[in-house]
C-alpha cells in the first residue's frame, strides 16, 4: 500500500501551474484583486443595487457615505456604486471580447504568414504594415467615426487596431518553428499543411498567444475607456468606466468623487490585470519554472547554519571540499543533487569524477565557486577550502576576484561558452584585464602567448577570428587558454572532450595533462568515460545519485573495482584489440534525487544487492590506503587493496 501510494504523493507535491503562479507575490495580488472585481461585476444582477440609469435631481452630487448612497451620486442623482459595478461589467466584457477577436484574427494571420512564407507572407505582412503605419489611437477614432459612435463599434475599432500586435509576434515565432525538424517529420508522414499548422505549430505557439492576451486585456480596457471618455464608446444612459470618467470631468473641482471613483477602478482593474499577466508570462516561460519565479542571482545561496566549524585543510590539498550538499527546490519538492561529497585536489594533481549523466558531477563542481543558479539551487551544507580560505563564507566581491583567476572552468560546449559576436582575442583580453592591470597592447601580447601555449598555430591571426570560424578542437583550446590566463590554481574541466572526435579528444587530453604538470595546476576533471580517466587522472571518484560510491587511485580502481557500479561502468568501455569482449549496459535507471531510498541508491540495479542494502544509509568505508567504497558487499576487498 505504501509503495503504491508513493508515486501519487510525489505527483501531488510537484508544482503545478497554479502553485507556481501563487509563488509570485505580485501576481497573486493581481489575481486576488482581479478576481474580486470580476466576481462583483458578475454578481451585479443579484445585488440589491438601485437602477444605474434612474435619475434623481433632488439627490444630485451627494458625497460618498451619504445615506442610501455609499459612493455618492453624480450630476443627475444616479447612484455611483450601482453605475460603477454595472459599468465595470460592461468594460470587462468589451475589453475581453476585443482581446479575443484581436487574438484570433491576429494569431491566424501570423500563423499562416510565418508557416507559408514567400508571397503569402509578403502579402499578409504588407497589409499589417499598412495598418501599423497609422497611429493606433487615430486609426481607432477614424473607424468609430466611420461606423458611428457606440460601444459595439468601439469594440470593433479596438480589436482591429490590435490585430497587428498579435500578428507580428506570432508570425516571428511561427516562422522559426516552420523550419524545425519536427515540422519536416510531419510533412514526411503525409500530414496536410492545415494539419501541420494547427496540430504541430499552433500548440507550440499557444503559450505565446496566452501570454500576449494576458498582457493586452488591460490595455484594451484602457483604450475602450478612452473612446468612451471622448463620447465615442458607451452612449447615455449606458454606463461604463470611460463614460463615467468623462461625465465627471466637467465637475472635477466641485464634486471630484464623480471622476476619482471610476478613475480608481480603472487603475485597480488595469494594474491587477497587468500584474496577473506578468505572472502568467513567468509561469509559461520554461526558463522561469523554478517555483520562485525570480532571476537567478550571481552566486549560489548558502545555508550558513549547516557549515562545519574549524575544519583544518589537508596539508597537501590546494582545494579541499568536505560534506558538500547541494539541493534544488521546485515548488514543494527538494531535489538533493549532491548528498555529502568529500574531495581534495593537490597541486599538479588531476582528480577525475566519473558517473552517469544526472549523478551530480557538474553540480558538485559548480557549487565550489557558487555557479549553481539560485533559485532554485542552494548549498545546504559543507565547506570548500581554497588554500585554506573558505569559499562558502567569502564575500561576493572576493568570489568574483577568485573566479577566472584562482579557479577557472572549462565547460563541455565551447561554442556556447564563447561569445559569438566577439573575436576570441577580445574575449581573451577581457579575461586577462579583468584580473590584471595591463594595457590593451600588453594583454594582447599575453593572449597571443596563451594561444601559443595551447598549441594554436599563427596565434596573432587567430586572435582576430570569431568562434564560428574555428573548429571544435580549436575552440576548446581557446577555452583552456582562457582558463590559464591568470595563473590559475585549480582548473575545473566539465566534460571538455565529450563533443569532440577521438583524435581531437586525445590532443586536448594530452594538452591538459602537459599544462597541469608544467603549471603545477590542480585539475578537477569531470567525465562519464573511464577511458578518458585512464589517460589523465591520478585519482578517481565514482559518483552515483549525488554521492561518491568509490574513490582511489586510477590504477587501483581500474585494476580491481570494488563497487558493483564502478565495475559496470568499466565494462561499458570498449578495449582495443579485444573485439570479442562483451559490452554490458547497466540495467535500469538512476533514482530520482527527490525520492532516494533509505539504503544503497544502486541496490535496485545491483546484481549483488541483499536485504541489508536497503535497510539503512551506507557509509563510505576504508578499503586500504587512499581507497574507499560505499558498499556492504564489495566485489573484492582484497583485490581493492592490491
Amino acid at each position: 500500500m505504501t509503495d503504491a501510494s508513493a508515486p501519487a504523493r510525489r505527483a501531488a507535491a510537484r508544482p503545478d501551474t497554479l502553485r507556481l503562479l501563487l509563488n509570485n507575490t505580485l501576481a497573486t495580488a493581481g489575481l486576488a484583486i482581479f478576481a474580486l472585481i470580476v466576481l462583483i461585476a458578475l454578481a451585479a444582477p443579484l445585488l440589491s443595487l438601485p437602477d444605474p440609469d434612474a435619475t434623481a435631481p433632488v439627490d444630485r452630487l451627494l458625497r460618498p457615505l451619504a445615506d442610501g448612497h455609499l459612493l455618492g451620486t453624480d450630476a443627475l442623482g444616479r447612484d455611483i456604486l450601482s453605475r460603477l459595478i454595472w459599468g465595470t461589467r460592461v468594460s470587462l466584457l468589451v475589453g475581453i471580447s476585443a482581446t479575443l477577436i484581436a487574438a484570433f484574427f491576429g494569431s491566424l494571420i501570423g500563423l499562416v504568414a510565418g508557416y507559408a512564407g514567400g508571397r503569402v507572407d509578403t502579402l499578409l505582412m504588407r497589409g499589417i504594415d499598412m495598418v501599423m503605419a497609422f497611429p493606433y489611437i487615430l486609426l481607432a477614432l477614424a473607424i468609430v467615426a466611420a461606423l458611428g459612435p457606440g460601444l459595439l463599434n468601439a469594440l470593433y475599432a479596438i480589436a482591429v487596431v490590435n490585430i497587428p500586435f498579435f500578428a507580428r509576434n506570432i508570425r516571428g515565432i511561427a516562422l522559426g518553428l516552420s523550419r524545425r525538424e519536427f515540422v519536416d517529420a510531419a510533412r514526411l508522414s503525409g500530414k496536410s499543411n492545415a494539419q501541420i499548422l494547427f496540430l504541430e505549430v499552433l500548440p507550440n505557439v499557444l503559450p505565446v498567444i496566452i501570454i500576449t492576451m494576458s498582457t493586452t486585456i488591460g490595455w484594451m480596457i484602457l483604450e475602450t475607456a478612452g473612446l468612451s471618455f471622448l463620447g465615442l464608446g458607451a452612449q447615455p444612459p449606458q454606463a461604463d468606466l470611460g463614460s463615467m470618467l468623462g461625465e465627471g470631468r466637467k465637475i472635477l473641482f466641485t464634486a471630484p468623487h464623480v471622476s476619482i471613483i471610476p478613475g480608481l477602478m480603472i487603475f485597480a482593474l488595469v494594474m491587477s490585470i497587468n500584474l496577473l499577466g506578468d505572472g502568467v508570462r513567468d509561469v509559461l516561460d520554461p526558463r522561469l519554472k523554478s517555483g520562485a519565479l525570480t532571476r537567478p542571482v550571481a552566486r549560489t545561496a548558502v545555508a550558513k547554519g549547516n557549515m562545519p566549524d574549524d575544519v583544518a585543510p589537508r596539508r597537501d590539498a590546494i582545494l579541499d571540499v568536505r560534506d558538500l550538499k547541494t539541493e534544488f527546490r521546485f515548488g514543494g519538492e527538494v531535489f538533493k543533487a549532491v548528498g555529502g561529497v568529500d574531495l581534495h585536489v593537490g597541486r599538479g594533481e588531476c582528480l577525475g569524477i566519473v558517473g552517469e549523466s544526472g549523478s551530480g558531477k557538474s553540480v558538485s563542481a559548480m557549487s565550489i565557486m557558487g555557479l549553481v543558479p539560485t533559485p532554485p539551487g542552494r548549498i545546504a551544507g559543507g565547506i570548500a577550502l581554497l588554500d585554506g580560505e573558505n569559499l562558502f563564507t567569502a564575500t561576493d566581491e572576493r568570489i568574483r576576484q577568485l573566479r577566472g583567476s584562482a579557479v577557472s572552468h572549462v565547460f563541455q560546449d565551447p561554442l556556447s561558452t564563447l561569445h559569438p559576436l566577439f573575436t576570441v582575442g577580445a574575449q581573451l583580453i577581457e579575461a586577462i584585464q579583468a584580473h590584471r592591470p595591463l594595457t590593451k597592447a600588453q594583454a594582447r601580447a599575453k593572449a597571443a602567448d596563451l594561444l601559443k601555449l595551447v598549441r594554436i598555430p599563427n596565434p596573432a591571426e587567430r586572435l582576430k577570428s570569431y568562434p564560428h570560424e574555428l573548429s571544435g578542437g580549436m575552440r576548446q583550446r581557446i577555452c583552456i587558454a582562457m582558463a590559464l590566463a591568470n595563473d590559475t590554481k585549480v582548473i575545473i574541466a566539465d566534460e571538455p572532450t565529450t563533443a569532440l572526435d577521438v583524435t581531437v579528444q586525445a590532443q586536448v587530453l594530452a594538452l591538459l595533462d602537459a599544462l597541469r604538470r608544467e603549471k603545477n595546476t590542480g585539475v578537477l576533471f569531470i567525465t562519464h568515460d573511464f577511458g578518458v580517466v585512464s589517460a589523465i587522472c591520478d585519482r578517481v571518484a565514482v559518483m552515483y545519485a549525488g554521492k561518491f560510491v568509490e574513490t582511489g587511485t586510477t590504477e587501483d580502481v581500474l585494476k580491481a573495482p570494488a563497487h558493483p557500479y564502478t565495475a559496470k561502468l568499466i565494462d561499458c568501455v570498449p578495449v582495443l584489440g579485444q573485439p570479442e569482449r562483451r559490452l554490458d549496459a547497466i540495467e535500469g535507471r538512476p533514482p530520482v534525487v527527490n525520492n532516494l531510498p533509505d539504503g544503497c541508491a544502486f541496490a535496485p540495479r545491483c546484481p549483488r544487492a541483499k536485504d541489508d542494502c536497503s535497510e539503512a544509509p551506507i557509509p563510505l568505508t576504508e578499503l586500504g590506503e587512499n581507497r574507499t567504497v560505499r558498499c556492504l558487499h564489495p566485489l573484492s576487498a582484497e583485490a581493492a587493496n592490491g
